[in-house]
């Protein structure tokens, strides 16, 4: 039973909801942040990463530098960038990407859902980006960044949502840099608030589709906040996180690919003749990058060449929901015996680059920083929840949705 709640949330001005929303902090390193931001005095992506400010090479995890993004926080409330609700309330947050679109519910969630296994994940996470956002959303008393859970479509809540946004005109309209169109309404009748939590509280699982991170961080600093108040009830706002709520079949899941730094010291044909053993391997067309074009299917560019591969009958275990994952079946048949990177998590020699980027950034960065690459046919958002329901973990970079939840459109104070 998901406890959903209604919250006072902080937000833009309307005026300038577009110049505000920026995309999460973890979709671009430092670099790309700074470039960004320039020339953008509002933009979230100021608070949400803080060391854009600081010359180049600044460790972002300085004291100072979260107290930096406590300083821009605090100057944005000032300044009349945002507003505060005046009553909680919920949110509908569309978002039509490429004709295709998805609808969300805003709220937040009670935090021992996720203590007690109601919301379940599919990811381990990072103890360095763990304490990272720890220590960000503990400085702010705020979460800036929503987690994007999903669950099994319950059709009354579907329609419920539905009926609102078409007889409500939006508070927030516009088409973000990424092509995205980003449409927010507010929900704040007392009656259809009671009733979306009541559709809410016969879901028997959430899931966490993107942002195990800020995840993680939202559950800790509960707690941290918790040990901190004797008598602490439940109520109070540290018992909650800020969430989107989209159900399954609204999501789009796109390739997570990879890129690595060498071919292990080994000729091409040396490796085409290893990867042989697992795999059916033959050359990509003229011109062609590959795609594929169903599950245990991989394209590969070995220094600027294509390849076709396809995972031979053996080379994985199908009554094995992770290991019969296509990232676990090249992971376990190719990058770890023959390219000798074992962790994923920590081996520098291997990246990792979403779908959204194209198959051209694969072969770009597979001709320059990097010699190989490869791409994949999608995981499943049935295969995700599957795997979270055994208590099994994906392996690390499974699962790319798009498109990205913006942050900055609505804070959660605590």
């Amino acid at each position: 039973m998901a406890d959903f709640r209604p919250f006072r949330a902080l937000r833009p001005q309307a005026q300038f909801a577009a110049e505000v929303a920026a995309l999460p902090y973890d979709v671009m390193n430092t670099a790309e942040a700074r470039e960004m931001v320039a020339g953008k005095e509002r933009s979230f992506l100021r608070i949400d990463k803080p060391e854009t400010a600081f010359p180049d090479g600044t460790s972002p995890y300085l004291p100072e530098v979260y107290a930096k993004a406590k300083e821009l926080f605090e100057a944005r409330k000032a300044d009349g960038t945002y507003l505060r609700e005046s009553k909680p309330c919920a949110y509908i947050y569309r978002q039509i990407m490429d004709g295709r679109a998805q609808l969300g519910l805003v709220g937040t969630i009670n935090v021992q859902d996720s203590i007690d296994g109601r919301v379940k994940k599919h990811e381990m996470t990072r103890a360095d980006k763990e304490t990272d956002r720890i220590r960000h959303v503990d400085t702010l008393s705020a979460q800036t960044g929503p987690i994007f859970l999903t669950y099994r479509k319950r059709p009354d809540l579907t329609e419920l949502l539905n009926n609102w946004h078409l007889h409500h005109n939006p508070v927030y309209d516009f088409v973000s840099e990424q092509g995205v169109r980003q449409t927010i309404w507010v929900i704040d009748d007392s009656a259809r608030l009671e009733e979306i939590r009541a559709e809410l509280a016969q879901v028997e699982s959430l899931y966490i589709a993107d942002g195990h991170h800020r995840h993680a961080s939202a559950v800790r600093v509960a707690q941290m906040r918790r040990e901190a108040t004797p008598g602490w009830t439940g109520e109070e706002e540290f018992n909650y996180y800020l969430a989107v709520l989209f159900a399954a079949d609204e999501l789009k899941l796109m390739d997570y690919n990879r890129v690595i730094a060498d071919i292990n010291g080994m000729s091409v044909p040396a490796f085409i003749a290893k990867c042989e053993r697992k795999f059916t391997v033959s050359k990509g067309g003229i011109g062609e990058r590959v795609r594929p074009r169903r599950p245990h299917s991989f394209g590969m560019c070995v220094k600027g060449e294509w390849y076709h591969l396809r995972a031979k009958d053996g080379s994985y275990d199908e009554s094995d929901p992770v290991a019969a994952l296509d990232v676990s079946i090249l992971q376990n048949n190719l990058i770890a015996p023959i390219l000798g990177i074992t962790d994923p998590r920590t081996d520098s020699r291997i990246d990792f680059v979403g779908g959204i980027r194209g198959l051209e950034e694969l072969e770009r960065r597979a001709t320059s920083d990097m010699q190989l690459a490869f791409s994949f046919y999608p995981a499943t958002i049935d295969e995700l929840m599957g795997i979270a329901d055994a208590g099994e973990i994906m392996p690390p970079k499974s699962t790319w949705f798009e498109p990205k939840l913006l942050s900055g459109l609505f804070i959660h104070e605590f």
